[in-house]
């Protein structure tokens, strides 16, 4: 497929198809986004579809895509598309051959999803810490467990002075730092270069020198994007060298984790407890020994929900679009040759 050139056009010779379909509703788009559009340029046509029965008939004169995801055959019919903008963060699902070389501009909501789960983020440390699920299977069996919660292999803690260790220390990881500093904590981040701001981090190491961090951190995060560099980025060899006891939490996408290392350091105690968001498959099958991992806390992939991401999303889309048509380079865009 050859590059596709850019042209400057009014919003009167857009035309902007909004099409998100997932089985969570909160991931399928709201009314309210197609609406501001239509309110803010009113002379463009834009169309909101709930699913994909329609795409085909409505992508051949469609010049801006919104959505979590388009297929290769889909892209095929798609001869006057310019720009797609991934509601989701993360946008593995469109780096196939076909569209890195399509020569599309590619845009994601990176940083709308910061907030809610630094704040996810920081109740699983916390949850881990003070044992938060036993409790609450304590509560459910009625019985009033203080022993029980103490003669745990970890015993209750406290965050204040612990190092935490965030791989991939970017915009979800800086918030997270803001909230973890405020409890006393040590925050060490990851990037792949070891530059970034350090306001709220006491240091901030490149990847090449994960391995010399590990073995200091009491919790470590996962918060990188998805990529072929970053699969399994973290497994059996990484979790030998944290430290024993250590806290392991996952709220990137499953396939940075090796899930069977996970469960072995569980069950052996080099690792006290984990956390995970997100799993390899979602949801993870009934029999997955994740359901019965010892010391491990699964959210379904909530950290990033709230009630205001709609109204985040819709402002990021005015943003850009803003942006496209007043010519400017677009923030947000995709590496296409990094993957995100």
């Amino acid at each position: 497929m050859p590059a596709r050139e850019t042209t400057l056009r009014s919003p009167a010779e857009t035309k902007l198809v909004v099409c998100v379909k997932h089985t969570f509703s909160e991931w399928c788009a709201k009314p309210m986004l197609a609406e501001a559009i239509r309110e803010r340029w009113p002379q463009m046509r834009v169309v909101h579809l709930t699913d994909y029965s329609r795409i085909i008939e409505e992508l051949p004169d469609t010049h801006i895509f919104v959505g979590a995801s388009l297929r290769a055959e889909q892209l095929a019919h798609a001869n006057q598309l310019e720009w797609i903008h991934s509601t989701a963060a993360g946008v593995s699902q469109l780096m196939y051959p076909e569209l890195r070389k399509s020569g599309l501009i590619v845009t994601n909501p990176s940083g709308i999803f910061s907030v809610p789960m630094a704040e996810h983020t920081m109740g699983m440390i916390l949850a881990l810490a003070r044992n938060f699920p036993d409790s609450v299977r304590f509560q459910d069996a009625a019985k009033w467990a203080q022993q029980d919660l103490w003669d745990r292999g970890q015993h209750l803690t406290e965050i204040s002075g612990s190092v935490l260790l965030v791989v991939g220390y970017g915009s979800i990881g800086r918030e997270l730092a803001k909230r973890a500093q405020a409890f006393g904590m040590r925050v060490w981040g990851v990037t792949r270069s070891g530059k970034c701001d350090t306001t709220h981090a006491e240091k901030v190491l490149p990847v090449a020198e994960l391995r010399h961090a590990l073995p200091q951190a009491d919790y470590v995060v996962i918060a990188a994007p998805e990529t072929a560099e970053t699969r399994h980025m973290i497994g059996t060899e990484q979790i030998a060298q944290m430290k024993r006891g250590a806290r392991l939490i996952n709220v990137a996408r499953g396939s940075l984790l090796d899930e069977a290392a996970l469960v072995d350091a569980l069950k052996s105690g080099q690792l006290g407890g984990a956390a995970l968001d997100v799993t390899c498959q979602e949801p993870p099958p009934a029999d997955s020994p994740l359901w019965q991992g010892r010391n491990l806390f699964i959210t379904p992939h909530i950290s990033g929900v709230s009630d205001r991401l709609w109204q985040r999303q819709t402002a990021l889309l005015l943003r850009l679009l803003e942006e496209w048509f007043a010519g400017k380079e677009l923030s947000n865009r995709v590496d296409l040759s990094l993957g995100y």
